[in-house]
């Protein structure tokens, strides 16, 4: 029982340390995802705090768990507006943008490492989505002017590209540890199952939610309750039948979010607290499983990696998605920059870790170092990117 109360006497430590020094970070403009790492590292076993973890099942299960909320939480906030003025354009980047990046990284993550070339693209796999609670936070407390078309298809492609990103995970890492590997056949019917299955669950799943909270008569208050459950029973169905459950959850949350009903206020008001509460664990997680005494030992490649992934990947495949709707240059570029990766990269690595991959450790740390480095210069730097490429509200 001591064990147990110490437990949370730590968690809360954390939690309440994490948020006041994010507060005050934020005041100097520091990215509030980077602060959140930071004290998860201080508490780690390398720091004062010395708190061995490495527990990656567990790991696994938090990081889960925390991404229903935070996509949850996404999809609410995502207009109807945003997905008339970006729909296409984000699906592209979503699909075709990940299929790029994770190419010309893996590419990158060949010549580096010397990885073979199904672990160099895992390793691109694993680092193309860009993050919903990065983009979504660093956006708003960034404050820069820009036109609602860019910030509209960077979050909702933020809320779309993780599927594919997890489907190129789990089919390389299949080829890394199957005898018979992946034939193109499987392959494609993998994609079709992951994705199409993941639009469909999550589309019913919405229409089922909302269904739901306009015949149920309830105190206001256990509407977020019932969102909680319905939430959970959408990504774990989803993954369960082989779909994709974090694209269900962002879909049905994008429905509950558009559609008019008693529950709409109270269920926005409580993930909007739950959502910073997913971010604070998921991330003070990351913080404490990283070891950093083992960084400097692949420091040089992976600051070259995330160099490639920010200056070369990532601005190849906005501009191979965007160019065919007319958008204009400094859009795209403003979109290229704002790519941001945050936690979702590094959760997927455990992916290959839990398998057995012979490469994981090194590829969590190298990812590790590429989010860090995302954050911090991606992050810091969105409002003078903006106003350097002359971007303005909508009038």
């Amino acid at each position: 029982m001591a064990a147990s109360h110490e437990l949370i006497l730590v968690a809360g430590v954390l939690c309440l340390f994490a948020m006041l020094a994010g507060l005050f970070s934020a005041r100097i403009g520091t990215p509030l995802l980077l602060v959140f790492i930071a004290v998860g590292m201080f508490a780690g076993e390398d720091g004062p705090g010395g708190i061995e973890y490495s527990d990656f099942k567990s790991a696994y299960l938090i990081g889960s768990l925390a991404l229903v909320a935070i996509l949850f939480q996404g999809g609410l906030s995502t207009e109807r507006r945003m997905i008339r003025q970006a729909l296409w354009p984000s699906v592209a980047l979503a699909t075709v943008g990940v299929g790029v990046s994770a190419a010309i990284v893996g590419a990158a993550a060949h010549w580096l490492f010397g990885l073979s070339w199904v672990e160099a693209l895992l390793l691109g796999a694993v680092t193309a989505p860009t993050d919903a609670a990065a983009v979504s936070v660093l956006l708003h407390l960034s404050r820069a002017a820009m036109p609602s078309r860019v910030t509209a298809a960077l979050e909702v492609e933020s809320g779309l590209n993780d599927p594919m990103s997890v489907f190129l995970t789990v089919g390389l890492v299949e080829v890394l540890t199957s005898p018979d590997g992946l034939s193109v056949k499987e392959a494609v019917l993998l994609f079709v199952k992951e994705m199409g299955g993941g639009a469909a669950i999550g589309v019913a799943s919405g229409f089922a939610l909302m269904w739901l909270f306009r015949k149920l008569k309830v105190e206001r208050s256990v509407f977020p309750v019932v969102a909680v459950g319905g939430a959970l029973v959408i990504f774990g169905g989803g993954q369960t039948l082989g779909a994709s459950g974090f694209l269900a959850v962002y879909l049905a949350g994008v429905i509950v979010g558009n559609s008019r009903h008693s529950a709409r206020e109270p269920v926005l008001r409580f993930f909007g607290a739950l959502g910073w509460l997913a971010q604070i664990a998921l991330f003070l997680m990351l913080g404490l499983l990283v070891t950093p005494h083992q960084l400097p030992q692949i420091i040089l490649p992976a600051l070259a990696v995330a160099a490639v992934l920010i200056l070369v990947a990532r601005p190849v495949g906005v501009l191979a998605c965007l160019t065919p709707f007319r958008w204009r240059t400094r859009d795209m570029l403003f979109v290229s920059w704002v790519g941001l990766r945050g936690a979702v990269p590094i959760y997927l690595t455990i992916i290959p870790l839990l398998a057995g991959v012979s490469s994981g450790y090194r590829m969590f740390n190298v990812v590790f170092v590429v989010v860090i480095v995302s954050v911090a210069v991606q992050g810091w730097t969105i409002a003078p990117v903006a106003r350097l490429l002359r971007l303005s509200a909508d009038k």
